[in-house]
């Protein structure tokens, strides 16, 4: 974050990393707002029962990714109470997390459960969502190499709070029709069901909007694009720009979207064996996720351009085959 405008640690990255202290039973110095080093000591994975509150609307989900691969090799079942902003702008929204991103890393051979208690929104936040992790000796690796046909394309949209049904109606209508008039030949055909909702004032209190798409392949592979609403943007910029993150997603050629992309790094790995990954453009997210995961293990990846789609690339990885010694 050195070159950020604002750099150090905020109060989102200085929960995090609390919560992996907690997690590893580990030791963290410089570990304050604003500060621009840290030095974090490992200990002993626990088990049990963990919680964290950025007490701002600071992304839940980016919590839960830091925590998770620590959970995976905890000596028993981890859960997890999240609090602070659920659905937060540069950050995965909750619907993304559980019906996307979860879906995906448990490739790797692991099992999750969650529960969102309360939806939280910028400025307020005051999400909070409960995920229950049970640990494995090792990671399996993963061959996501045909991304296969679209079979399906489904969603959500929702608004919350002050906000009428309409806006969510709006966000529907502009997503739907973005994706049944865009000239893709392999969409052609394909259902697109968007399920639109207004929150209840007991789970979601505060005013709020999103979408979240879904495309599923016959191969399995599970693709997304999202979107939240905001004030000086209208719900039907909000639908396209939803629509359009999942119509680069499939015309990309990928297993995987360029969001999901860089997270599947550390467990290949930590995976036991060979994993490939046929992707769009890598990202830079990619590349450094790269670069950390082969500082800190001795995985060896490789990037290569994909012979069956000029549009993709094959990530290849070596995983360590980190062991549960606690099973």
């Amino acid at each position: 974050r050195a070159g950020r405008a604002s750099p150090g640690l905020k109060a989102q990255h200085l929960t995090g990393l609390t919560l992996v202290r907690d997690l590893a039973g580990g030791r963290l110095d410089g570990g304050e707002f604003g500060s621009v080093e840290i030095t974090f000591r490992p200990g002993q994975l626990r088990c049990g029962q963990f919680s964290a509150d950025t007490r701002t609307a600071g992304a839940v989900c980016l919590l839960a990714q830091v925590a998770v691969p620590c959970t995976l090799f905890a000596p028993s079942l981890v859960s997890l109470n999240l609090r602070g902003g659920t659905n937060a702008q540069m950050a995965p929204q909750i619907d993304e997390y559980t019906e996307i991103f979860l879906p995906n890393i448990s490739k790797f051979g692991f099992e999750f459960e969650f529960e969102v208690v309360r939806k939280g929104f910028f400025p307020k936040g005051g999400g909070e969502v409960n995920f229950f992790l049970k640990p494995v000796k090792q990671l399996k690796p993963i061959t996501m190499t045909d991304p296969g046909v679209v079979e399906s394309i489904y969603g959500w949209s929702f608004a919350a709070g002050n906000l009428p049904l309409r806006v969510a109606d709006q966000l529907t209508s502009a997503a739907k029709q973005h994706i049944l008039t865009a000239d893709i030949p392999a969409l052609r055909g394909v259902p697109v069901n968007i399920e639109t909702y207004k929150e209840d004032s007991g789970s979601a209190p505060h005013s709020g909007s999103g979408i979240v798409l879904v495309a599923k392949t016959s191969t399995g592979c599970i693709l997304g694009g999202s979107a939240l609403g905001a004030p000086r943007i209208s719900p039907e910029e909000t639908g396209m720009k939803a629509a359009e993150e999942l119509l680069e997603a499939v015309e990309c050629g990928g297993c995987v979207d360029k969001y999901i992309q860089d997270q599947m790094i550390i467990f290949m790995a930590l995976a036991a064996g060979s994993s490939t990954l046929v992707t769009g453009p890598v990202t830079l997210h990619t590349e450094t996720a790269i670069h950390i995961a082969e500082k800190l293990t001795k995985a060896r990846f490789k990037i290569d351009n994909c012979p069956e789609n000029n549009r993709a690339w094959v990530i290849t990885c070596q995983g360590v085959g980190l062991v549960n010694h606690h099973l």
